[in-house]
């Protein structure tokens, strides 16, 4: 009676999750796309308020704190760097210790606390340096205080960690609503992180149109103000859909099972292997057994596949071949298999890293080119920062369109849930990439050419040739975008155990914070290898028309070429462990 009342109790609960007041998660209450539309809501508010000030801010460093070319282009870098790799911290915590819900929340507070900072320094002109020429017009600008520096850093950087913590939770957390046991629920999710890109690309599409037409024209201080409004409403919007959400419940720190495998399998490498020890640690612990799920045909069995030992990095293997010397490094094949997927995902992160170092050039050198260029679209004038818009327009066009029209299509003719692979999906995305720097190197050659025929390097007039040239490399970069960030979300999400989810979507924003200081390093390198006694570096000097721009755009179609090479040796080695994704 007892065990019927439990099973009756597993099939109008969700085993694992619980509501915002802690209660188990109802089948018929909790989840589903209803609870997922209000994360695509927020979604579209968050990256309105993130990306209105990072895709103007290197203007912003330029003409008002009066920072280099150079080092205003490094702190952008670094700012959007550690924004995306502080994600993985808040994958962490929403695995380990708090749910996504918790996470969320408190991100969203500490990025408003941020912006409320850089909105008063905006707004306050005490707190900012003295403009150009003020006392004497022939004294050169000068750069913030201390203190002033201190007041921008320390408003950038919460909101850097603001930031960090929604990107490691928010994608999860919608993802989690749809049930992956089924396959109308995980086409559901497969939809669900389509449509996050794009309504990450519609925020972007309103901070780079109308927030920085405010920023230009009314104040940067009124940019500041909206997105501080954007994610002060995003909170109320969130919490709206309470009632409809599952929380994954905290499994403990998957750091803690990474480094116990580790360990043991390093310590049982130095011992004599016992086999009557390796049979009794072979067997599957009951917590691990009753994780199975139970159901029809067709349904998602994660833990099957994962009590099973593979023959896959055998040194691993050794981690339950003997009976550990402590306790605390006891393992059980669920766990090593765990550690597995993790270290198999990893090339695949790796890989993003140069796409997302060429994506880099998007909020820096592009947006300085286009400042010199003509910026005249009829009777309008598009300000530079406005130049995103481009690859967040394909974006748009081509989610819905690949989700609705090309999926569909290929399903059909390859009768996999996922039509395309996570790993084609990705490879398409690196693939743009070469031909997206092939092209900026060329445009940034006919740019410097006009320049030097009609005289104009060193004036600040802008030359005759329209931005729409840089447009080429914003549309090739936003295509690969979609693909590469669409395909890398739901790859981490799908195949990483249960209890690292968080983290390992993380590690699609890790890879951004990777290539965003890659970019940085690789600048300074350039520069350290090209400022010989008798020669001026690449990429030095206030005036972009004297960099050597396009020798740099090179480097990166080389690296990216490389890269992708790279990446087929990994992708081809690669086994998908969960339904659908096979090919």
């Amino acid at each position: 009676m007892e065990y019927e009342q439990e099973e009756n109790q597993a099939e109008t609960n969700w085993e694992g999750y619980v509501d915002w007041r802690g209660k188990p998660a109802a089948r018929h209450r909790h989840g589903g796309f209803l609870a997922a539309s209000f994360v695509l809501v927020v979604e579209v508010m968050e990256n309105l308020a993130y990306l209105a000030n990072a895709s103007n801010l290197v203007l912003y460093l330029l003409d008002y704190m009066h920072f280099s070319p150079s080092r205003s282009s490094n702190a952008v870098t670094n700012f959007m760097g550690t924004a995306f790799l502080l994600a993985l911290v808040g994958g962490f915590l929403s695995d380990a210790f708090f749910t996504t819900f918790q996470i969320y929340l408190s991100s969203a507070f500490v990025e408003f606390v941020g912006l409320i900072i850089l909105t008063l320094q905006a707004h306050s002109r005490s707190l900012q340096p003295p403009r150009c020429g003020s006392a004497n017009p022939t004294e050169p600008c000068r750069e913030p205080s201390t203190g002033q520096a201190a007041m921008l850093y320390i408003g950038l950087y919460l909101v850097a960690a603001g930031v960090g913590g929604i990107k490691g939770s928010l994608p999860t957390h919608g993802a989690e609503q749809f049930d992956e046991s089924m396959p109308k629920g995980r086409i559901q999710r497969s939809t669900f992180f389509n449509y996050f890109v794009f309504c990450l690309s519609c925020g972007g599409l309103i901070a780079v149109t109308f927030v920085v037409w405010l920023e230009d024209n009314k104040g940067w201080q009124w940019g500041f103000f909206i997105s501080t409004l954007s994610i002060l409403l995003s909170i109320p919007v969130f919490l709206a859909g309470s009632a409809f959400y599952r929380n994954k419940i905290p499994d403990g720190s998957p750091f803690t099972t990474i480094l116990k495998v580790f360990i043991a399998a390093t310590v049982n490498c130095c011992m004599t292997k016992n086999s009557s020890n390796a049979v009794s640690s072979m067997v599957v612990s009951p917590a691990c057994a009753s994780e199975k799920i139970k159901g029809d045909e067709g349904k998602y069995k994660e833990t099957d596949a994962l009590e099973i030992q593979t023959d896959s990095i055998k040194f691993l293997n050794k981690a339950v071949e003997n009976k550990p010397v402590y306790a605390a490094l006891e393992c059980t094949i669920k766990e090593v298999e765990e550690v597995k997927v993790v270290m198999k995902i990893l090339p695949i992160f790796a890989s993003a890293i140069i796409l997302n170092c060429c994506l880099a050039q998007l909020s820096t050198f592009s947006v300085q080119q286009a400042a010199t260029m003509d910026l005249k679209l009829g009777s309008l004038k598009i300000p530079p920062a406005s130049l995103p818009i481009f690859p967040i327009l394909i974006i748009m066009v081509l989610a819905p369109v690949y989700d609705h029209l090309i999926i569909p299509f290929v399903r059909r003719i390859t009768r996999t849930e996922t039509g395309i692979s996570h790993h084609q999906r990705i490879g398409t995305g690196l693939a743009l990439s070469i031909v997206a720097m092939g092209a900026a190197a060329l445009v940034e050659i006919k740019r410097k050419r006009i320049a030097t025929q009609t005289g104009m390097l060193d004036s600040s007039n802008p030359l005759p040739i329209t931005f729409l040239w840089v447009a080429f490399q914003y549309a090739l970069l936003g295509s690969a975008d979609l693909f590469t960030l669409a395909g890398m979300l739901e790859f981490f999400f799908t195949e990483a155990p249960s209890s690292m989810r968080s983290l390992a979507t993380s590690l699609s924003w890790a890879s951004l914070a990777v290539g965003y200081y890659l970019s940085s390093v690789i600048i300074s390198i350039v520069n350290d290898a090209t400022g010989g006694s008798n020669h001026k570096p690449w990429l030095s000097g206030s005036n972009i028309n004297h960099y050597h721009l396009e020798r740099f755009y090179w480097l990166l179609c080389i690296l990216s070429a490389l890269n992708f090479i790279n990446y087929l040796f990994w992708a081809r080695r690669y086994k998908y462990r969960s339904t659908g994704s096979r090919t």
